[in-house]
């Protein structure tokens, strides 16, 4: 499988990294850390360097009940960052739900769209059709600020993968070619511990939907509550969770630890390659 982004053509016959550029003072794990040009920039080197095979900057927090910023100051965040990054060769995506802020990062040299409301907002899918990025599509309801509310469902791997193959289908309908969809289960938005658990119990059922699959856990919440580890403590249940994510079919984890994460999946993938079947090993004769 591959993903058809502006300028790259990502193969996923391996598990890729996108590292977590935020550029903000309230996200919920790393604001204010990146959130002047120079740092995020100096970020943007590092994860390259770590192995990062996808760079997603972000102007603007969405952890529950965080405030809505305007576009000019979203933009205002991040287009200086955008700038250099698009020089370090690998894709950069753009996290932005703003069909305005999506318009100014792809004339910037965009390669992805990273919607955390899957294009949902009018003028969205024009704003991106006919640009040649790829896009992600993510599952959430409501906003940032009321999502939690929104945390009710029957069957919720049943009901995220409808609204993804909907969305799926819209942009397709606007003009975004098939090849340049990946979609994203949300994971923590709108959703409670149980459901992110079950959701990836049931994540393979996402991954037949035909599109790239990502997948983001990093510090996440549910981390917390199962391992009652504070934010900055959550690598190993990070790194636990982007294994078993890519193990159930994802093609691209989104992570703030992009070294540990690559290492991970070396190992995950060079195991996996060589097929061991460890019920066939022998011991060694005496």
């Amino acid at each position: 499988m591959h993903w058809q982004t502006r300028r790259f053509l990502l193969d996923l016959s391996r598990p890729r990294v996108m590292g977590i550029v935020n550029v903000t003072p309230d996200s919920f794990s790393d604001g204010g850390r990146h959130d002047d040009a120079r740092a995020a920039i100096a970020h943007c080197e590092r994860l390259v360097a770590e192995g990062a095979d996808i760079l997603d900057i972000g102007g603007e927090s969405t952890r529950p009940g965080s405030p809505r910023v305007d576009a000019d100051s979203e933009w205002a965040r991040i287009a200086d960052v955008l700038a250099a990054a698009v020089t370090l060769g690998v894709p950069v995506s753009v996290d932005t739900y703003k069909p305005d802020v999506m318009r100014r990062a792809l004339d910037a040299g965009a390669d992805i769209i990273n919607d955390v409301q899957a294009l949902q907002l009018p003028g969205a899918l024009a704003a991106v059709a006919g640009r040649g990025a790829g896009v992600c599509l993510m599952h959430m309801r409501g906003d940032p600020a009321s999502m939690m509310e929104l945390a009710v469902y029957g069957d919720v791997v049943a009901e995220v993968g409808r609204f993804l193959a909907q969305r799926a289908q819209a942009a397709m309908a606007s003009g975004i070619p098939a090849g340049c969809i990946a979609l994203d289960p949300g994971y923590g938005f709108a959703k409670t511990a149980a459901h992110n658990l079950q959701l990836l119990a049931g994540q393979r059922r996402l991954a037949a939907l035909g599109h790239p699959l990502l997948a983001g856990w990093s510090r996440k919440r549910t981390l917390g509550e199962l391992t009652g580890r504070a934010v900055h403590e959550r690598l190993p249940a990070s790194l636990a969770a982007a294994l078993r994510a890519v193990s159930a079919g994802a093609h691209v984890v989104r992570v703030h630890d992009v070294a540990a994460t690559v290492d991970a999946l070396k190992v995950w993938t060079a195991v996996d390659a060589a097929k061991i079947d460890f019920s066939e090993t022998k011991e060694p004769a005496p």
